[in-house]
């Protein structure tokens, strides 16, 4: 955190609008570092390839790079960090995918970004059954040292997440102690400065306090728009080994996770669910289609 004014150049980075993972990791194979791209004049800019004027406009913006300072003042009043793809603590798993961002800011432990995990999601309107199957299967790959990576939406995000915590877990443990406590990594679609949504605040403290983390691409002052929801979800499956899901529906914004991790070569594991539930639309077919149906957690290893 001490070295976070040496990171001011990829805060004001992450601070331009309409400028893609892609289009960064261009720039960044150009010049090498932001630092470089922030002192280019504008006619060196009009000679960049793929870069439009409104873009080099964004580039250019002096409120943009005057409000790096607000970002650093925040961010080390309330813990945050940037990690960057220069940082060892950035997953190298993540680098996998063609997408991959630049930067990621993080709350909590980053010293566990490179650790094995399984991603686990589903839909947020869960029932008993999702819920019970989400904590059974959250808290044993916990015990066998697997991270467990969500959301923090509603539903089976928060569940997972609740699962991993020490001391939240149900009957599906049959009566265990509560064993070591996990640590569980969420991926959000907003800012660090606000939790969404806002009934999770307290499990979002919890996260981190156990040594978990809290990790997004936007900058502070990023609202929850729904745009932003299916990019997250390319990261919490590309840095994942694989990815369990636990109730869809027949069109779950879920299943778009689903199409990332395939895409991406990651293994999707699937609980079947209630053939009479529109809950278990999407996973059972998900099954049809090939995907792996599990029964309990020693199936996934």
């Amino acid at each position: 955190m001490e070295g976070l004014e040496k990171k001011k150049y990829w805060i004001w980075l992450s601070l331009i609008p309409h400028l893609g993972s892609k289009k960064k990791q261009d720039l960044l194979k150009q010049y090498k570092n932001p630092q470089v791209i922030y002192h280019l004049k504008e006619n060196e800019l009009y000679k960049v390839k793929g870069i439009g004027e409104k873009t080099i406009e964004n580039i250019l913006n002096q409120d943009i790079r005057d409000s790096v300072a607000n970002h650093i003042e925040y961010m080390l009043k309330n813990d945050i960090d940037i990690i960057s793809i220069y940082d060892k603590e950035y997953p190298n798993i993540l680098k996998q995918i063609y997408d991959f961002p630049m930067s990621l800011y993080c709350k909590g432990n980053r010293n566990i970004l490179n650790d094995k995990s399984i991603a686990i999601v589903g839909c947020r309107e869960v029932s008993k059954y999702g819920e019970g199957a989400t904590k059974y299967f959250s808290y044993h790959l916990i015990q066998k040292g697997i991270n467990v990576i969500s959301g923090l939406a509603k539903g089976v995000d928060s569940y997972a997440h609740k699962g991993a915590i020490c001391g939240q877990v149900d009957s599906y443990t049959q009566g265990q102690d509560c064993g070591k406590c996990g640590k569980t990594i969420a991926v959000v679609g907003n800012g660090l400065d606000m939790v969404y949504p806002k009934e999770n605040q307290l499990l979002a403290e919890e996260i981190v306090k156990k040594g978990g983390t809290i990790l997004s691409e936007y900058p502070l002052g990023t609202k929850p728009e729904r745009m932003n929801f299916p990019a997250r979800n390319r990261i919490i499956s590309g840095m994942s080994q694989g990815v369990l899901v636990v109730e869809a529906k027949e069109k779950s914004g879920t299943l778009i996770t689903v199409d990332f991790a395939l895409e991406q070569g990651r293994e999707v594991f699937v609980v079947p669910g209630n053939i009479n539930s529109i809950n278990s639309v999407g996973t059972n077919r998900l099954i049809q289609q090939g995907a792996k149906l599990v029964t309990n957690y020693h199936e996934i290893f």
